[in-house]
């Protein structure tokens, strides 16, 4: 079978692809057709062994897939050849063929594609797991989202408004706002591109201010961190909860001074070390986003799509931060 791999540390463009050996289903285990890889933030960094895991190479980038059961190991009851399955490996996804043990499977709704598929269980799961557990978004509060039209800014977008928030989407252009809007999105805001010095992020705040309302926003959501952290963190209300989710514009250090005098919580977010650690309640979650995007609620939005042997572009075009919604990964020659 095919297979994108990270042989030595490197940007996207060191990734190579070549065959290798189809896998088999150990006890336990089942192989997955792969159809569609959906490719995340932490792709365009374990390929540089800076996440927070560094598997052994050569590996496979790629953290979730969408595709057919094609093998059924020993003892497995349940899964079937031909189900239609979604599966978040952590790594290794970028293959035709994938083994993962049975028990981590998500069934796929009926009428789902795997592009969408391949595309919902990290952004979403991510972001639900953000405002519900960590955050306890109420109805009526106020969500800021900091890289609102990125693949979990704009899962944090909808199911904000999914959740009954009033939501303020802030981007970096004018077409991530509008795309921001096009999700549900209350209001939007434009911020500064690149590095500000202090006068550009009291401006900013003032803006964020302006656009989150009289009393700031009750729930930060940050997947940018870097020069807006700090803004942010000046928009917000008495009690308000930041969450920190991540860092492409560099790792902030904010004024705690701040956190004192406005009652604040600064919250990480750290999805999947907590799916490893409460799978029951990520088994939840991700019931109640099925049945959300059954209802309608939740559509995630695939920009782009390129083939396997074109993999290292799909990371390259997430890397550099010009995507809208998701980018997705497809094995189909």
């Amino acid at each position: 079978m095919r297979a994108v791999l990270s042989k030595a540390v490197g940007g996207p463009d060191s990734l190579v692809v070549e065959e290798v050996m189809d896998p088999t289903p150990k006890p336990g285990e089942v192989v997955i057709e792969v159809k569609a890889v959906g490719i995340n933030y932490p792709d365009t960094l374990i390929i540089e062994d800076k996440y927070q895991f560094r598997p052994e190479r050569p590996f496979a980038p790629g953290a979730e897939v969408a595709g057919v059961v094609d093998a059924v190991g020993e003892g497995v009851k349940g899964v079937f050849k031909g189900d239609r399955v979604i599966a978040v490996p952590g790594w290794g996804g970028l293959v035709e063929r994938l083994a993962v043990p049975a028990s981590s499977l998500i069934p796929m709704p009926e009428g789902m594609s795997f592009e969408e598929a391949a595309a919902l269980t990290m952004t979403y799961g991510t972001s639900y797991y953000a405002l519900k557990d960590r955050a306890k978004l109420q109805p009526g509060e106020t969500l800021l989202v900091l890289g609102a039209a990125g693949g979990v800014g704009a899962a944090a977008v909808e199911l904000g408004k999914a959740m009954g928030a009033r939501v303020v989407a802030a981007a970096s252009t004018n077409d991530k706002v509008e795309f921001a809007l096009e999700l549900g999105a209350d209001n939007g805001l434009i911020y500064p591109s690149g590095p500000m010095d202090k006068a550009a992020q009291k401006t900013l705040s003032g803006e964020l201010k302006l656009a989150t309302g009289r009393d700031g926003a009750d729930v930060v959501y940050d997947a940018v961190g870097g020069d807006y952290a700090e803004p942010a963190l000046r928009a917000m209300d008495w009690n308000g909860r930041y969450l920190v989710v991540g860092f492409p514009a560099g790792i902030p250090s904010l004024p705690l001074n701040l956190t004192l005098l406005k009652s604040v919580s600064v919250i990480g977010v750290f999805w999947g070390a907590a799916v490893a650690r409460d799978p029951n309640a990520h088994a939840a979650n991700m019931a109640e986003l099925m049945q959300l995007w059954k209802d309608g609620k939740i559509k995630p939005r695939v920009s782009r799509t390129y083939p396997l042997e074109d993999a290292h572009d799909a990371i390259k075009a997430l890397g550099d931060r010009t995507a809208m919604g998701k980018i997705v990964v497809t094995t189909d020659e």
